[in-house]
């Protein structure tokens, strides 16, 4: 098999720049020639294994950032974006949007907040929508996407926030103490701590200084919502500062990341980074095992494993993903290859969805994406009870997977035949290149159409070359 070339011309221009070092400086520490420096951060070049070891030995530098998964995150949102039919013919080569992406980051990142602008103005003109006649009604990105975004290009994994997050309850003895632990962090700063029969999860009155926690709620949830106030009360500084690097556009987009953080501290908190990672490895990432040694909940504990991207520490690359049961996609990340669709619903063919039909059971499947690249996926149901007899339960499905090169580090590979069957999956309809699959929606939209009156197999079409 081919050894795959390492470009990462971004990646030193961006290294050289934080370190205020001129080319010829760099290039001497790299113990490279100034062109040859050049070449490599114009990426027409390779990183050699000299560079990588200079890297590292010189500037302390993680080897594995040079691989990071954003190029590839880049090239999927742009060539969904760029199958919007308002591109027709006009789509660059999957080379250029690789080029773009590797070489030209900020351009491509662009590119995506244009058409994103471009959609929502779309959509509002064909909803009439009477906002566009305010004057306030100036287009720019929902809060909501902008957050979703910012977590998902800084790989889920917030470096600040998890190490304070680290030691907040090291006093407990272990993670079932975390209740105990953020009660007696709050109480340290004057918040009394009170368990009754609210609506809501969590209630806090600042001026009377008083949190209310909901008594019907799960240990997990109750633990979860006790160190989210812990973070507010005792980081407000440091989560202040990350969404000042953040600029967001909007002060709700900020307001929806400042409680993105406080859930990220809590979660980082309750599963401490180190002692979190040693127990996913010795347990093989048994998420029952898990939830039981931290006081998790299922979700919670898949969602932090797809969080473990430290430098230096990094463990094994998990996407995970939540849907409803109307298929859409309300939480997603992937440290992996394999990507998410930007709009709409994820491939029907994919397990997350049956994971409704098999309540309270993992389901496992192995599939291919349709550039080869092969995972080994795991769906469960997760229900949020209402907390009273005809109180609305919110039904979600989580799907949580890796490269099956990682695969052995898994209980769940266990009894499979990893060099067997792969399923196909892709990413959506709109973008998928498989021809012959018995589950599509819509046409690929980068694909011509045959259509013949007189034939007709599982779909009323053929998908053109």
């Amino acid at each position: 098999m081919a050894v795959q070339k390492l470009y990462a011309g971004a990646k030193l221009r961006e290294l050289r720049g934080r370190l205020a070092l001129t080319q010829r400086i760099f290039a001497d520490k790299l113990g490279v020639s100034l062109p040859y420096l050049n070449q490599m951060e114009n990426n027409h070049r390779p990183v050699s294994a000299t560079v990588v070891l200079a890297l590292a030995q010189e500037f302390g530098l993680d080897v594995t950032e040079l691989n990071a998964g954003e190029g590839e995150r880049l090239v999927s949102d742009m060539r969904e974006a760029l199958a919007d039919p308002v591109f027709a013919k006009a789509a660059p080569p999957l080379a250029d949007l690789r080029l773009a992406a590797s070489n030209a980051p900020a351009l491509a990142r662009a590119f995506l907040d244009l058409h994103r602008a471009y959609r929502q103005n779309h959509e509002r003109l064909a909803s009439l929508d009477e906002a566009l006649g305010r004057d306030d009604a100036a287009l720019r990105a929902s809060p909501w996407e902008e957050v979703r975004d910012f977590f998902h290009y800084c790989d889920n994994y917030v470096d600040a926030v998890d190490r304070a997050a680290e030691h907040v309850l090291s006093g407990a003895a272990d993670g079932k103490d975390a209740i105990t632990g953020a009660i007696e962090a709050l109480e340290r700063r004057g918040i009394s701590v009170h368990f009754s029969n609210i609506g809501p999860l969590r209630r806090f009155d600042p001026v009377a200084r008083r949190l209310e926690i909901s008594s019907t709620a799960a240990a997990a949830t109750k633990a979860f919502q006790l160190l989210y106030q812990v973070a507010l009360l005792t980081q407000n500084e440091l989560i202040e500062a990350t969404l000042d690097l953040a600029r967001f556009q909007t002060p709700e987009a900020r307001d929806i990341a400042k409680i993105g953080m406080a859930n990220y501290f809590a979660g980082a908190a309750l599963m401490p980074y180190r002692a979190f990672l040693e127990a996913a490895q010795a347990t093989r990432h048994d998420l029952e095992r898990l939830a039981d040694l931290f006081g998790a909940s299922i979700e919670q504990v898949a969602q932090r494993l797809s969080t473990l991207q430290r430098p230096g520490a990094k463990g094994v690359p998990f996407f995970f993903v939540r849907v409803d049961q109307a298929g859409t996609i309300t939480k997603r990340h992937s440290a992996t290859r394999l990507q998410f669709a930007r709009f709409g619903g994820a491939c029907p063919l994919w397990n997350v969805h049956r994971a409704f039909e098999t309540p309270g059971h993992f389901l496992r499947q192995l599939a291919e994406t349709p550039d080869g690249v092969r995972y080994l996926c795991l769906a469960r149901d997760v229900s949020k009870p209402g907390g009273a007899f005809l109180a609305p339960v919110r039904r979600y499905a989580i799907g949580l997977g890796c490269e099956v090169t990682h695969a052995a580090s898994l209980v769940y590979s266990d009894g499979l035949d990893l060099k067997g069957r792969f399923e196909p999956i892709g990413i959506s309809c709109r973008i998928c290149e498989r021809r012959d699959c018995h589950q599509r929606a819509v046409p690929p939209l980068e694909r011509g159409l045959r259509v013949d009156p007189d034939s007709r197999g599982v779909l009323p079409y053929q998908i053109a070359d």
